[in-house]
């Protein structure tokens, strides 16, 4: 299991979703491409997409559109980008013979035929393994807008993409490409068509002293000209202490130029049980544009947006407007004394928390790997200033299990699974339960609803399929071999699974074909 712990917390998490038709890059310029994690800025786990199957074999070929070779280890969800669709993985099976080695990797492919369009491959950072997981890659799932693809690398770096990659050339202003790709005792070597096109870095270690745990995990939000994504600032080898306590927990960037504008001073890593893994949402509440942000220590935050187009001389303090205990009852002092503790212990925030309709519903519990097997989900009003525990709270609904997975909510449910592999169906009116249902097999992705139906992954490399709404119907299930960590992700017809080592692209209505991709 040690090899997998790092690439949970983005796969908890790992529940991005595609969420629109195919759409070209030249009429997309200017705005989102929404194949993000679950619907734009929102984070909600649905998505428009119709004509998905309602099951699928790859052994019997059903449904079969295309499958792509990855890497040999992968946890990051896919995300669906006009016509491409990307997903980050290691180097266990090279496509550049001059690149070879443990490196995090962000593939993209053509979307219809599976085809490599380009890859960004990065080299592993060293040192101690908690530093960067071995062949654990690249975690993280991408966010998309316009021709712009911005990632947070295995090395903790903020990055743009050119989405077209270097086929059109060298954007600039980063030049270095040739250098980035290597190892640093290796010779540069020039970039191809197939490789990606950097248009900027933001190293999070050298610019926001962070502290490296394990893998970094986050996917950036995009409002307006600002950029907000989670720093993975986490506790030190032993997980006894968090080394960097100053360091932020997230930050705002200049989607222009990648320079930092802002940050929080939650101060919050004497609270922090393993990392800060959890991705940022947006949503307007009472006319004011609020970032909410789950902590690593349990707790949910709304910061106030930075005003669109703003750019500081000197990095400001997100203005913090509220924040709410998920575990009001855990321990606030001391907490690694709770460490491996499987009956009692703080929280955390691993999954994304969702605005829906006024509302900020947030998962939160025990650590997967060193704490208790309880969480909640939590719904929040997000309207008032302070500390809005008690005042905020519309309703808690508690579950056995670790909670790693981002709601998916649609008419009037919510969706959201636990580790043990029980899929809870919600009232998001009353957040009484509807209804369950067990998949047996322990879960760490989350539910995708499109299509009137829930699609899920399990960690014995299952696909679950249940039809959506107040009626608990089993539609289809079947084993695709190996390990799945990451969610699923659908787009135009088309429904995207990740396993460890292949992409599977299944779709009705079509004669299953395969390009010899794998």
């Amino acid at each position: 299991m040690r090899s997998l712990r790092t690439c949970i917390a983005p796969s908890l998490v790992l529940v991005v979703t595609s969420l629109a038709a195919w759409i070209t890059l030249a009429g997309a310029a200017d705005g989102p491409i929404r194949g993000q994690w679950g619907e734009w800025q929102t984070r909600n786990m649905v998505s428009p997409a119709t004509r998905l199957p309602d099951r699928a074999d790859p052994t019997s070929n059903l449904y079969v559109r295309w499958v792509a070779e990855l890497g040999t280890e992968t946890h990051a969800t896919p995300v669906v980008a006009g016509p491409y669709v990307l997903v980050g993985t290691n180097n266990g099976r090279p496509r550049d013979e001059r690149l070879r080695g443990d490196c995090g990797v962000l593939m993209c492919f053509e979307v219809g035929t599976g085809k490599l369009v380009w890859q960004l491959v990065v080299p592993k950072v060293g040192g101690s393994p908690y530093n960067d997981w071995p062949n654990t890659g690249l975690c993280s799932a991408p966010t998309v807008e316009g021709d712009r693809v911005y990632v947070v690398t295995n090395r903790n770096e903020l990055a743009c993409l050119d989405l077209r990659g270097m086929a059109d050339g060298n954007d600039g202003p980063f030049l270095d490409e040739g250098r980035h790709m290597v190892r640093e005792e290796a010779a540069p070597v020039a970039p191809s068509r197939t490789d990606a096109d950097i248009v900027w870095l933001l190293d999070m270690v050298k610019e926001c002293g962070i502290h490296r745990h394990d893998a970094a995990h986050g996917s950036p939000v995009v409002d307006g000209s600002v950029l907000y994504v989670n720093t993975s600032n986490g506790v030190d080898d032993n997980h006894m202490m968090t080394p960097a306590l100053d360091a932020p927990n997230l930050i705002a960037v200049d989607k222009r130029t990648g320079n930092l504008v802002a940050r929080d001073r939650l101060r919050i890593g004497e609270r922090i049980i393993h990392s800060t893994w959890s991705s940022p949402s947006v949503g307007t509440v009472g006319g004011k544009r609020l970032v909410f942000f789950g902590g690593g220590d349990g707790v949910c935050y709304g910061f106030e947006a930075l005003r669109d187009g703003a750019a500081a001389n000197a990095v400001a303090a997100l203005k913090e407007v509220w924040r709410f205990d998920c575990d009001p009852d855990a321990p606030k002092q001391d907490i690694f004394r709770w460490q491996e503790n499987r009956k009692e212990g703080p929280s955390n925030i691993t999954a994304m928390p969702v605005f829906h309709r006024g509302l900020v519903f947030a998962v939160a519990g025990g650590d997967l790997w060193h704490g208790k097997p309880q969480s909640w989900l939590k719904c929040i009003n997000p309207g008032g200033t302070g500390d809005i525990t008690r005042s905020g709270q519309a309703w808690s609904y508690p579950f056995a299990g670790y909670g790693t997975s981002t709601p998916a909510i649609m008419d009037g449910l919510a969706y959201v699974a636990s580790s043990t592999g029980t899929v809870h169906c919600v009232d998001i009116a009353t957040g009484k339960p509807v209804w369950t249902h067990e998949t047996d097999q322990e879960i760490w992705s989350s539910p995708l609803v499109a299509d009137g139906k829930v699609f899920l992954t399990t960690r014995n490399g299952g696909l679950v399929i249940l039809a959506a709404g107040r009626e608990r119907r089993p539609l289809s299930a079947v084993r695709l071999g190996g390990a799945i960590s990451a969610s699923p992700a659908a787009c135009d017809g088309t429904l995207f699974i990740v396993g460890m080592r292949s992409l599977y692209a299944f779709g009705p209505g079509t004669e299953p074909r395969n390009p010899g991709v794998r």
